[in-house]
């Protein structure tokens, strides 16, 4: 059997699963809960497409697991994720007092809604608000298209890959400042 917990933006899993999940109808009770659980008959010759993350830490290194803020001891250690969670390391932790530029509050929203688990409500609200102003900001047109493939990446609930875009125009931002 294949065990598939759905949380809404948290994790992905084989094409089996999500094929099963599309094809089932949900009440108004069950679609109002954020998670979906179904144990599926495991197909000969199908296998689970999930592979365990691996973080390799530094001593005293801090980072945030499905909300909870965790850190390592004092030596190097290596922690497997056997599931998929909502893991962000410390150096891709944004303070709000260093969202200073709107790349920087562009990534802040979408950091919260990232840790969170959230992909609408208030959350939402606020990360469409941040890229219609970075959006708005944008002088040349490869700004513009970044500005555009992150806030697809938001609308389809890849928070993770829409970070790493934004990560990446916050550091143009300030190579371009200097």
């Amino acid at each position: 059997m294949i065990l598939c917990i759905w949380e809404t933006g948290a994790w992905h899993t084989s094409k089996r699963a999500v094929d099963c999940f599309h094809s089932t109808r949900l009440t108004g009770s069950q679609s109002s809960v954020n998670a979906f659980l179904q144990i599926l008959p495991k197909s000969a010759g199908v296998e689970s497409d999930a592979m365990p993350l691996k973080l390799s830490l530094k001593p005293g290194e801090t980072f945030v697991v499905n909300g909870a803020v965790v850190r390592n001891g004092d030596r190097r250690g290596v922690l497997l994720l056997e599931n998929r969670a909502r893991v962000l390391r410390e150096k891709d932790i944004l303070r709000p007092n260093d969202a200073t530029t709107q790349a920087g509050r562009t990534y802040f929203a979408i950091m919260q809604m990232y840790l969170l688990g959230e992909v609408d409500g208030p959350a939402y609200a606020q990360t469409a608000e941040a890229l219609a102003g970075l959006l708005a900001a944008c002088d040349c047109d490869e700004d513009r298209d970044a500005v555009l493939e992150i806030s697809a990446d938001v609308a389809s609930s890849s928070l993770y890959r829409a970070l790493s875009r934004c990560r990446k125009l916050m550091m143009a931002d300030a190579r371009g400042a200097e």
